[in-house]
């Protein structure tokens, strides 16, 4: 059976691979259809037997496969291996990941119809969840930076796929340079888990975690710092800049420029994920620090809440989408913190397929808009297209934790754990999660009345012209929207309060708020009278609706008006708390400015002027020098040879006196 399962495991990671290398180096002798059945058909295999794994390992009770498949390299007594740890933890999240990519390839077909690298977004799309798949399979650190890398990498390609646009090329640089920031504090928890370990591999690390509970390291000074706590937030340092979390959140809105597909593939179930599950799958080192816990659930809640803030203000489509995000990884985030990671993967997997909805639901909208993605220049489109908003009503439902949704189960798990934390930064994480509940409400009907309802703000002559999406659009929609309204049901009682992670996840008893929880849950009924007998939640989900109605719809005016008499606020909020202008000037600029000082001062005056002008100017004096001793005359060197042996003779004859 073991032999069997690593037959099924390779052919997961490797069909991507195959269908991408198929679609970008062989295109022109595929052609275009070629190279999307290959790519679909590569992730269509792929997730097939993610599901089966995922029976074998979640509903069979399956054995964890821990196996390295070959040594890459050894070093030093070292070795540094490539294999696969397949649990409950990594099956889940290959599920989301291979069944929300092959939607997404086949929405591809109908979004990307006449673009010209039509051959080459399949070929990248393809090789995005190879790399994905490599990063949430590893089981070794050295794996895991690979694949981590490996989705930047094609992440930078897609959102600059069209590279002759110069907001999509900042766009594709702006979201590889900020993710290096964060990988470089990945990469320095990676060195130091090296260097208290001597290993890369999971196994051997949290099999030995405990003998460093209390070890410190000297940074700094003379002052002792808890090695678990440098290791921890180091790590989490990397999450920040994959998962978006302020203040390296900044890369992710401007990655709308890249198309549709992308925002819905990177945004909802692949990369922006990885660091949530990283921090998962670390947890045996994360509950040794309160400290690197604290610092994770106050992070998570002020880009829950200020992240929601600015989708308010955006009229873009996938801008709103974008940070409903950027909010909604802020609650995966605080759950982390709360070491309820049960529950912030629990919202992972409704998440990817609710927003990976609206994503392609607002890709379908932009379709037959020509490429409008300005919400002020839609309206009433329910008419025209009722099959996408029916879709986008179920995803916008499900996002803002309507009862019965898969979003409802997941997020109202994420505000009763955090209620139940004692860690530091509990009570202000509770706050930000339970004020966000309005927040997202507001600004989700927001967008869901101004693109469907409400005044026609298209002109005519396009009016005439509108008609539902595509079918092969349409099918992904309607996939989609079954387990974003049911899929909270299935998974609320095995996934929080049964066995369904045993070891993949450890949570200290001092930390388990999901166990206090267990106490009180009886059933999916009694999880909603729950919400009904403690209505906050509830009642500020509805005003959220109730207010965007009465801004959007019955009174279209009034947030004109409002803006004229907060327009300060208006202004903090389209400006995004100034983070934008603060990197650009600070950080961007002052790269720029230092390397033009290193230019000036270290390339010209110093490697230019001392080392290559500077050698070239001695060997020419040194020439003019030399160049004088070959006269042409035969006298002048046979007088050069008799003072030579002169010279000669009487070091000779000094040595022997001596």
């Amino acid at each position: 059976m073991a032999t069997y399962m690593e037959q099924i495991y390779l052919t997961i990671v490797l069909a991507p691979l195959i269908g991408a290398l198929l679609a970008g180096l062989a295109g022109k002798i595929i052609g275009r259809s070629g190279a999307h059945w290959v790519t679909i058909t590569g992730v269509g295999v792929s997730s097939i037997l993610s599901m089966i794994a995922y029976k074998y390992h979640v509903f069979d009770g399956g054995e964890t496969y821990n196996q390295t498949l070959y040594t890459w390299l050894s070093s030093g007594g070292m070795d540094f291996k490539i294999g696969f740890l397949i649990d409950s933890l990594s099956v889940t999240m290959m599920v989301v990941v291979t069944f929300v990519s092959w939607m997404i390839h086949i929405y591809t077909i109908g979004y990307m119809y006449d673009d010209p690298g039509y051959q080459r977004f399949f070929s990248y799309i393809s090789l995005f969840t190879f790399s994905m798949l490599m990063l949430v399979m590893s089981n070794n650190f050295l794996q895991l930076f690979f694949g981590w890398e490996a989705v930047g990498l094609v992440s930078y390609l897609l959102i600059g796929f069209w590279y002759k646009k110069e907001t999509a090329i900042f766009a594709s640089m702006k979201a590889f340079l900020v993710n290096r920031i964060g990988d470089f504090g990945f990469l320095l928890g990676i060195a130091a888990i090296f260097m208290a370990f001597n290993t890369l591999d999971y196994a051997a690390i949290f099999s030995n975690v405990a003998q460093h509970a209390d070890s410190t390291i000297v940074i700094l000074g003379d002052e002792p710092w808890s090695l678990m706590t440098v290791i921890c937030i180091c790590l989490f340092i990397g999450a920040m800049g994959k998962s978006a979390q302020v203040p390296l959140h900044v890369w992710l809105p401007d990655s709308m420029e890249g198309p549709t597909p992308i925002s819905a593939l990177i945004h909802a179930a692949t990369m922006v994920t990885a660091g949530i599950f990283m921090v998962s799958r670390m947890s045996p080192l994360f509950e040794l620090s309160d400290t690197a816990l604290s610092f994770i659930l106050v992070t998570g809640a002020i880009t829950a809440l200020l992240m929601g803030l600015l989708g308010l203000v955006q009229n873009d489509i996938k801008r709103v989408i974008a940070y409903s995000t950027l909010s909604q990884l802020g609650y995966m985030t605080v759950a982390l913190g709360a070491s309820a990671y049960a529950a912030a993967m629990f919202h992972l997997v409704t998440h990817a397929f609710f927003k990976a909805l609206l994503f392609l639901g607002a890709g379908a909208v932009i379709i037959v808009m020509h490429h409008e993605q300005d919400m002020r220049k839609m309206g009433g489109l329910y008419k025209v297209m009722p099959i996408t908003w029916i879709c986008c009503l179920f995803g916008t439902l499900a996002l803002i934790g309507f009862p019965g949704t898969a979003g409802f189960f997941s997020k109202d798990a994420i505000i009763e754990a955090i209620r139940h934390s004692t860690l530091a930064g509990s009570d202000f994480a509770y706050f930000s999660v339970v004020v966000g509940v309005f927040i997202t409400a507001l600004y989700s009907c927001r967008l869901f009345f101004m693109t469907f309802h409400g005044e026609q703000r298209i002109d005519i002559e396009t009016w005439k012209h509108l008609h539902e999406a595509p079918f092969v659009v349409t099918v992904p929609l309607i996939v989609l929207a079954i387990p974003s309204l049911i899929l909270g049901a299935f998974l609320i009682e095995p996934m929080l309060f049964g066995d369904y992670f045993g070891d993949a996840v450890h949570v200290a008893e001092s930390h388990d708020v999901l166990a206090h929880m267990g106490g009180d849950y009886h059933g999916i009924s009694g999880f909603l009278l729950h919400a009904i007998q403690h209505p906050l939640v509830l009642l500020l989900m509805s005003a959220g609706i109730f207010v965007a109605w009465l801004c959007y719809i019955k009174f279209p005016d009034f947030p004109a008006k409002l803006v004229s008499k907060f327009g300060f606020v208006h202004r903090i909020l389209l400006n995004k708390y100034g983070l934008d202008d603060l990197n650009q000037r600070l950080f961007a600029k002052g790269a720029i400015r230092i390397g033009q000082l290193l230019w000036r001062f270290g390339d010209i005056n110093i490697i230019d002027g001392f080392f290559v002008n500077g050698t070239a100017r001695s060997v020419r004096v040194f020439s003019s020098m030399v160049r004088h001793l070959q006269s042409g005359y035969l006298y002048h060197y046979a007088f050069a040879i008799i003072i030579g042996l002169l010279v000669l003779l009487a070091v000779f004859v000094h040595g022997i006196l001596n």
